[in-house]
């Protein structure tokens, strides 16, 4: 496959227990995963030390590195002070953890909007924050990748490109995500066109807009081929494409999403998370030699 491209995941999709998670993935050939949760923990509860003594080892094990934190941080009402002050605090902990395992990246959000409210009107709130936010990241030499997650601020291209417009910082990038783009009505063409300057991190997850649901990469409407070839082939992407199947009910499904996680994966494409992971898996690769030059 293409030298320039590293294949990572959210192995917290395939079981809760870390071990279980690293077996698999080592059992499809790959060497890296993006840290979410483990053990039924969200990365965010951890601690320096709880990492260092719980998961390192198993990581090590299985020689296993970490490619990016997949953090919940701007996963939080804009209106919510105590929230984002609680969220700082966790940040501060995640950059240490980043650089405790030689990590770059942490995902994070550009927090929900209230129900009813024009996001806009949130605009300098939502900036001001990010920019606490990247302060902190930037003590520890982390990017920060923002994520364009459903009913965030963040979650159309226009207002994803006024964030990056606001905030020009080598720190503070994008973790380009198809499907959420789909789920948000917006063309992923146009979103790639207008976000490519900025983009860092790419996260391989596909759905379609009759009803949101998630597909097996390739097979919705995200427009994985054509984009990967056109930023891998023809404009020079280097860097980690990351698993985030969404094709069975995982454990940590219902902490990640504001509606039922029914709604979300309305019904399992595989018998579990390993086989949905390697779906996913085996789809990309795929894809990867199709566009092989």
């Amino acid at each position: 496959m293409l030298d320039s491209i590293s294949i990572s995941g959210f192995a917290d999709e395939i079981d809760p227990d870390f071990e279980k998670q690293l077996q698999t993935v080592t059992g499809l050939g790959m060497h890296y995963i993006s840290l979410r949760s483990a053990n039924k923990k969200g990365i965010a509860e951890y601690t320096v030390e709880e990492v260092q003594e719980e998961l390192m080892p198993v990581l090590k094990k299985y020689q296993v590195s970490v490619s990016s934190i997949g953090s919940p941080i701007g996963k939080v009402g804009v209106e919510d002070e105590e929230g984002f002050e609680k969220q700082k605090a966790q940040l501060e902990e995640l950059c240490k953890i980043c650089n405790l395992l030689d990590c770059r990246y942490i995902r994070m959000f550009s927090f929900f909007i209230p129900e009813g409210k024009e996001a806009d009107e949130y605009r300098e709130t939502v900036i001001t924050k990010l920019k606490q936010f990247l302060e902190i990241a930037k003590r520890y030499d982390v990017v920060l990748i923002h994520e364009n997650e459903k009913e965030i601020y963040g979650d159309t291209k226009e207002r994803c490109l006024k964030l990056f417009e606001a905030i020009e910082d080598p720190h503070f990038r994008a973790a380009f995500d198809f499907a959420n783009f789909v789920q948000c009505g917006e063309n992923t063409g146009e979103c790639w066109e207008m976000l490519k300057p900025y983009v860092a991190y790419i996260h391989i997850k596909d759905a379609v807009s009759t009803d949101n649901e998630n597909v097996v990469c390739g097979t919705g409407e995200g427009k994985i081929e054509f984009l990967l070839d056109q930023a891998i082939n023809q404009e020079g992407y280097k860097g980690f494409l990351t698993l985030e199947p969404h094709l069975v009910l995982f454990d940590s499904l219902a902490s990640l999403e504001t509606t039922a996680a029914e709604n979300v994966i309305k019904e399992n494409k595989a018998k579990d998370g390993a086989e949905g992971y390697a779906m996913q898996y085996h789809a990309l690769c795929e894809i990867l030699e199709r566009i092989q030059k």
